[in-house]
């Protein structure tokens, strides 16, 4: 939706922004339109510690409990407490394959509803509308849900049928969209919109409190031209807010190795790239090998995607095949066959050297043998056209499609390959930010990652620590939740604190004119939405 027609008076206050459109702001969305949990009459929970704390004050809220009292105890597979009480409150012992029904409510308040603004830079979903369309998720299906609205349901009504339990990145996609449609959440987000710089702004001499000015572009669709098409236009926004919340993701900016020659064109950095590659017939089974580097899930569907096209395969990574925290040691072998398939590759198809050929000039000090496509796997291979290349990196790419390849023990191999994908994990675009929000950081010395450095929060509350002012959270894979079973969490955090802050006469939160603005828009979307219910 516009921004135009957002009707936000110039000078006006926004209590809430949400960069970011993903299923993190979704789910925040939904919390703050009045959609509140509560625990259901006579609902039971499988953990009784869990259970005798929910039935101290049945008639409070979730958002109105102690997150933190409740948390106590809570054990999961996240490292966030209150993404952990929430995906137990969801999905009660999901990790034991078990299919408890939740012993949460959901019921319509929208005297509660925060007023609030989502912007994405495309439609409701987020990276999940650039992912490859036909690969299975890593996900359960159920696990990739949101509040309110079960994944499979959906998926009945549209009468396809969630294969293996898991679905693809395209249907995910779509049930986001839908979602956003579904719970009259439309009138919160603006799309096509490009942050470009947050900063903390001072209060007024009148006494007016300081806020965030979030500033950017939104994307339009301009003069059409005579083939139908139309020109895009891009017209700069600038909102006012009290709290902004960071829900960006971190799909924006490939990780790179940082090594001689990464910059040539044969060297890729997404998989997309691969795809473009195989439709444009590029790659077939006369091709050069193709060198992929990374042993993460992307990683692992590149060497899928090349080895049905009987195109042959260089694998290189830093970890041996036995790492624990390797992923692949990790999923289940039933469920995920196809990853435990790449698994079964990396351990039986590995590059032994053998005794090294003449020296390669352009690295004196080092003794590299070369391999070609016709010694890329054993005479005995279960997987003909695979060799793998565990505890190796890459040394530098050549002009000539050469790439050297370096072992833990120093052992160089030079391969001949038609494409490199360098898939190593990416980085979040926070440039909108000071230092691309380097000092947000657990280590404000190194860049902000998912993984490694993810942005420091309250546990509680997911206020950034490092903060410029009051009033800046974060959530999502920014804080290190990497699944949306968990990234959930954050949002009830975040609804939470917002509450309770209201609840207290937080003035950020009140201003009237909004207020009763929002309150007559969820009022009325709710109203339609239930018309179109019974009248289907």
């Amino acid at each position: 939706m516009d921004l135009d027609d957002k009707e936000i008076l110039p000078g006006e206050v926004l209590p809430v922004v949400i960069i970011g459109n993903g299923p993190s702001g979704i789910c925040l969305s939904y919390l703050l339109s009045g959609y509140t949990p509560y625990l259901s009459a006579g609902a039971s929970h499988p953990n009784p510690l869990l259970h005798s704390k929910l039935g101290e004050q049945p008639h409070l809220s979730l958002l109105q409990q102690d997150l933190e009292y409740l948390c106590e105890g809570l054990e999961g597979r996240s490292s966030n407490p209150v993404a952990v009480l929430f995906d137990s409150l969801l999905l009660p012992d999901s990790d034991f394959g078990l299919d408890h029904t939740s012993p949460l409510e959901w019921r319509f308040e929208p005297e509660r509803a925060v007023p609030h603004l989502v912007l994405g830079k495309g439609p409701p979903g987020g990276a999940w509308h650039a992912m490859e369309g036909s690969m299975l998720t890593l996900s359960l299906a159920n696990w990739m849900e949101l509040p309110g609205l079960k994944l499979k349901d959906w998926m009945r009504e549209k009468r396809r049928n969630v294969r293996n339990d898991r679905a693809t990145p395209a249907e995910i996609a779509s049930y986001y969209q839908h979602y956003v449609s579904q719970m009259s959440l439309e009138q919160n987000f603006a799309c096509g919109t490009t942050v470009t710089s947050v900063t903390r702004q001072p209060g007024n001499q009148d006494g007016s409190p300081p806020y965030w000015k979030v500033k950017g572009l939104q994307r339009r669709e301009g003069e059409e031209l005579g083939d139908g098409s139309s020109v895009s236009e891009e017209e700069p926004f600038s909102l006012l807010a009290h709290n902004v919340v960071l829900a960006t993701g971190t799909h924006d900016i490939p990780a790179r190795l940082g090594v001689e020659g990464e910059s040539l064109p044969f060297v890729c950095h997404s998989f997309w790239e691969l795809e473009a590659a195989i439709s444009g017939g590029e790659l077939d089974q006369t091709s050069d090998p193709v060198l992929v580097v990374g042993a993460g899930l992307t990683a692992a569907d590149a060497v899928l995607a090349a080895h049905h096209l009987n195109t042959p395969v260089y694998h290189a990574f830093r970890r041996p095949v036995a790492d624990p925290g390797l992923i692949f040691n990790q999923l289940p072998k039933l469920l995920y066959p196809e990853y435990h398939k790449v698994h079964q590759m990396m351990i039986q198809q590995q590059h032994r050297p053998t005794t090294p050929p003449p020296q390669d000039h352009a690295h004196p000090d080092s003794t590299p043998s070369s391999l070609s496509p016709s010694t890329s796997s054993p005479p005995s291979s279960s997987y003909p056209g695979y060799l793998s290349f565990p505890c190796h990196r890459v040394v530098a790419f050549r002009p000539d499609g050469k790439c050297i390849l370096e072992s833990d023990s120093g052992q160089r191999t030079v391969v001949q390959v038609s494409k490199a994908l360098v898939l190593i994990g990416a980085h979040p675009n926070l440039s909108f930010l000071d230092d691309n929000g380097r000092p947000l950081g657990i280590n404000p010395k190194e860049p902000v990652t998912c993984r490694r450095n993810p942005i420091e929060v309250d546990p509680f509350t997911n206020k950034v620590v490092a903060a410029d002012g009051p009033g800046m959270y974060a959530m999502g894979p920014l804080v290190g939740e990497n699944f949306v079973r968990f990234l959930k969490g954050g949002a009830l955090a975040i609804a939470s604190d917002l509450a309770k802050r209201r609840g207290e006469g937080d003035a950020d939160l009140a201003t009237d004119r909004l207020m009763d603005k929002w309150l007559d828009r969820q009022v009325s979307a709710q109203t339609e939405a239930e018309a179109c219910v019974l009248g289907s």
